[in-house]
């Protein structure tokens, strides 16, 4: 099935770039554009796209009130927001909006395409250096809700799902942890990046999750990663 795509951005050269990256795979489409997030809902109603790719600083209307606006008025709608900002404040703000997925500027074309295809499929997907901000926040928050409830801050110890994964596959959700791209793993454990993709697909199958963000979040809770 095709996948159709919106993107709105007001750097025209950048919105070129993005298209030309996602038009280099046969099953994605970019079926409109615009420079201002007050295009998105007349983009949406007219072109009906399976995901909305949207800058976060415009002029007139910025990212995060389109999206909020869009998913109000359609909440199915799968925007994934473009953004220089790794801050996890940023992040948590426009998540609730309802966004699917931040993707950091800085980001390779290969993130590009997967978080497309991700949030295409109903996931969600974030940046791996955001994913790495929020993990730290949620765990220093955990921490000090413990200390505020009279239990003792302590070292967590780390059990390695053995059980359930193969230490390869422990070694590349550690690294998913710690922010790491898939080319980032691969060139850390000598493997190439089509090897990291298998890796990541059989430990988001073996731990029941749509994403890696899913797979960080559920390893924190369970002891199995270090934040770092």
């Amino acid at each position: 099935m095709t996948t159709k795509i919106a993107i709105i951005d007001d750097h025209q050269l950048f919105r070129e770039g993005v298209k030309r990256i996602l038009e280099f795979e046969k099953t994605f489409q970019v079926v409109a554009e615009g420079d201002d997030g007050s295009d998105a809902l007349k983009l949406v109603e007219a072109y009906n796209p399976d995901v909305v790719i949207m800058d976060i600083n415009m002029p007139r209307v910025n990212g995060v009130e389109a999206t909020r606006g869009l998913i109000e008025k359609y909440p199915n709608t799968k925007v994934i927001i473009l953004s220089i900002h790794d801050d996890e404040n940023y992040v948590t703000h426009v998540l609730q909006t309802g966004a699917r997925g931040y993707l950091l500027k800085e980001m390779d074309a290969d993130a590009l395409v997967e978080a497309v295809r991700v949030v295409a499929e109903g996931g969600s997907y974030l940046h791996p250096k955001v994913t790495h901000s929020l993990v730290k926040e949620y765990r220093r928050l955990s921490s000090n809700s413990l200390t505020k409830s009279g239990g003792f801050s302590q070292p967590i110890e780390i059990r390695r799902p053995l059980h359930l994964l193969t230490r390869r596959e422990c070694e590349v959700l550690q690294m998913l942890a710690d922010g790491k791209s898939n080319r980032a793993i691969g060139e850390a454990l000598f493997i190439s990046e089509k090897t990291v993709k298998n890796h990541v697909s059989n430990i988001l199958q073996k731990m029941n999750v749509n994403d890696r963000t899913q797979a960080v979040v559920v390893a924190i809770k369970n002891g199995w990663v270090e934040v770092r």
